[in-house]
């Protein structure tokens, strides 16, 4: 059983949606105040408002992570909202798809600047506040893709998630005496929105390639950004926690099949 974190003051960026939406509602599920953060102040206030009407505290709050004044009134909304600030999911990420011959440097910039800059940004942004609570978390949301696998047409986003954990571990170093962890969640095929769009007949071509036969949820994800969050996780910092059913462990589609055998 985890400590409480009810009363902790919480960002996450990207929470409009998809995994983010999924680490906001188990968060707020678990009392803590959320701030919700997304381009979008439409979409980041519906997912607020969803949250408060299932009984949880959530508000929504538009921002370009990739945007350093942005990220700071991000901050400081946090701070005026909730009165501090105690965790960081730094979750905001876009991954279009671009084979390497033909992408363009602009695509590529696109992702390095929302999903690698964006994650320092809001790091460097929340650190002073993170250090006033005594107990400041940062959870990161890489991946499997780039870190441990590759995929055609993602190297962009593939290089930001990598670049991610080579950030995060000179990060913890830095932010260790600040009282500070920084931490990562890896997560292999997870069920979101934009992955329901392209249909069952693809969700099940992705769920067979996963030992336990089945796609990762929103949940799943969440609960272990929980725990880096929390006080059980405090002598753990610059690590990583892939959240995948074994996607990343066969070798072969043949070491999958032998499973059944």
């Amino acid at each position: 059983m985890l400590t409480s974190i009810a009363g902790r003051s919480v960002i996450v960026t990207g929470g409009s949606r998809g995994i983010g939406r999924g680490i906001a509602r188990v968060f707020a599920a678990k009392g803590a105040q959320v701030l919700v953060v997304g381009r979008d102040l439409a979409q980041a206030e519906a997912t607020a408002g969803a949250i408060r009407a299932e009984g949880g505290a959530a508000s929504g709050f538009a921002a370009d992570v990739g945007d350093p004044g942005d990220v700071d009134r991000m901050a400081a909304a946090a701070l005026e909202r909730h009165g501090g600030l105690d965790i960081l999911c730094a979750n905001a990420g876009v991954f279009p798809a671009a084979r390497l011959m033909e992408m363009t440097l602009e695509q590529w910039n696109e992702v390095l600047s929302t999903n690698l800059a964006g994650a320092f940004l809001c790091v460097r942004a929340c650190a002073p506040a993170l250090a006033r609570g005594g107990r400041g978390r940062i959870v990161l949301t890489s991946s499997i893709t780039g870190p441990i696998t590759g995929y055609p047409g993602w190297s962009h986003y593939a290089a930001s998630k990598a670049g991610q954990l080579g950030f995060m571990r000179t990060a913890a170093l830095e932010l260790t005496p600040l009282g500070i962890t920084i931490n990562a969640v890896l997560p292999g095929n997870v069920r979101t929105e934009g992955l329901d769009a392209l249909g069952d007949a693809y969700a099940a071509k992705m769920a067979a390639s996963i030992p336990q036969g089945r796609l990762g949820t929103v949940e799943d994800i969440a609960n272990a950004a929980l725990f880096f969050a929390s006080d059980e996780a405090r002598y753990i910092t610059g690590q990583t926690l892939v959240v995948d059913g074994g996607q990343v462990l066969p070798e072969s589609l043949m070491a999958l099949q032998e499973m059944g055998e």
